[in-house]
């Protein structure tokens, strides 16, 4: 079975209306009526944009109208599971509480196969020769006709562009899948990544998927979106039903058109945002690094006002990792790997310390509203007041893009997880 509804545009404007026509429209050419039992595989509120919840909440509609039995498990990936709050917030308050299913991507996890370490290191020109075990969330085989993975396309640090079999490999997956994928973008250069649809981790993500999964019944809902300064709300310009690489490299080209913002010059001054309600640890705030770093220059600054920062990775071990080894560049993190079994068993810890680095390029103002001075500078960033420079760079009255403050020209950025920003010559 496959399927293929595609409407999509940089000046469409997906409302409503069109949106519950094309979800019911993709879940008829997926079986429609004639499904049992449904598995969706949604994000969790920490992709609150990607209109991710809405559509799952419209598919369990339809699906419970049509007599199937419709579990929802957020694809958390080592993210902290969703409360009551982030599930309202995600998803409203029409799936019952007991629909939901955890995802523990240390203990709840089936292996697979093996992808051998020829393979990854033909992938990675040589940089890494360790084998994958693909490993996935067991509930994966309990006999659904459906299983439903959402989400948005958009720019992504380890994979080139997010979501996909992405939301499979990683955001349902296991401690070895996360990992060592997590760890083989790092190496293959982050910046060589960024943006793009074919990667080595894509390349990973894309053979686990259509090696060891190949019986299940996967189908994709994929969006893009886009922030509408003027009018300060996010845009739909692509919504994608169906299954098969090629939609998503569509999605993708979509995506690079209205989700990578280029400069003429590099920056010398960006101001970061992080919504308190989205960003609650620099594992997740630290977009405001990934997606900004190819636009900043040398000896600039990035300054990130983080309010409800309150640790530094959402799983205990991971935040325990980073305390003790900090964001301190890629030499001193694959050193520690080498001599540090524990750092070297925590790959994506490792990789997430070379992604948050400017690698000595620029300064980082890291000013969260739950850290100490000291927990902040002994990972390798600057404190700044938040305080003071929320005072000085005020959220609520700059503009996306470039601002005059008291004479210092900055460039400032309202949500990092929307895009991508970079001077042309490093695309």
């Amino acid at each position: 079975m496959k399927a293929n509804i595609i409407q999509a545009g940089e000046r469409l404007d997906i409302g409503h209306e069109d949106l519950e026509r094309l979800v019911a429209a993709t879940l008829e050419q997926f079986g429609g009526k004639s499904l049992r039992r449904v598995l969706l595989l949604p994000p969790d509120h920490t992709r609150l944009n990607s209109m991710a919840g809405p559509i799952t909440a419209i598919v369990y509609r339809l699906f419970a109208a049509w007599g199937a039995q419709t579990d929802v498990m957020p694809a958390l990936g080592t993210h902290a599971p969703m409360g009551p709050a982030e599930l309202k917030m995600m998803f409203g308050d029409t799936i019952p509480a007991d629909k939901f299913l955890p995802h523990d991507w240390r203990n709840d996890v089936v292996s697979r196969g093996i992808i051998p370490g020829e393979t990854l290191s033909e992938w990675s020109g040589g940089l890494v020769d360790y084998s994958v075990n693909v490993e996935v969330n067991r509930r994966l085989f309990d006999g659904y006709d459906l299983i439903l993975s959402i989400g948005q396309v958009v720019p992504h640090e380890v994979v080139g562009m997010a979501n996909y079999t992405k939301n499979i490999m990683v955001g349902v997956g296991g401690a070895d899948t996360i990992n060592k994928s997590h760890f083989l973008g790092a190496v293959c250069n982050m910046e060589k990544a960024l943006g793009r649809a074919d990667t080595p981790v894509r390349r990973l993500f894309n053979h686990g998927v259509s090696t060891f999964l190949g019986e299940l019944p996967i189908r994709y809902i994929l969006t893009v979106m886009e922030r509408d300064a003027a009018a300060n709300r996010m845009v739909m310009r692509g919504f994608y039903g169906g299954t098969g690489d090629a939609l998503f490299e569509e999605a993708c080209q979509l995506c690079r058109r209205v989700n990578i913002i280029t400069l003429d010059q590099p920056l010398k001054k960006v101001v970061v945002w992080l919504d308190p309600e989205e960003f609650r640890s620099t594992w997740l705030g630290n977009k405001a690094i990934y997606r900004t770093r190819m636009a900043l220059a040398d000896e600039g600054e990035l300054v990130i006002l983080a309010p409800g920062v309150k640790e530094f990775g959402e799983d205990r071990e991971i935040d325990r990792l980073i305390r003790r080894y900090g964001y301190k560049g890629t030499s001193n993190t694959l050193e520690c790997v080498t001599r540090f079994d524990e750092l070297r068993n925590n790959l994506s810890a490792a990789a997430h310390l070379i992604h948050g680095s400017s690698e000595g390029r620029f300064s980082i103002t890291y000013c969260p509203g739950h850290l100490s001075q000291a927990e902040v500078e002994s990972v390798g960033y600057r404190n700044g007041d938040l305080k003071t420079l929320m005072t000085r760079y005020n959220p609520e009255t700059l503009t996306e893009g470039f601002n005059d403050v008291a004479g210092e020209q900055v460039f400032f950025i309202r949500n990092p997880a929307l895009g991508l920003w970079s001077v042309r010559e490093r695309l």
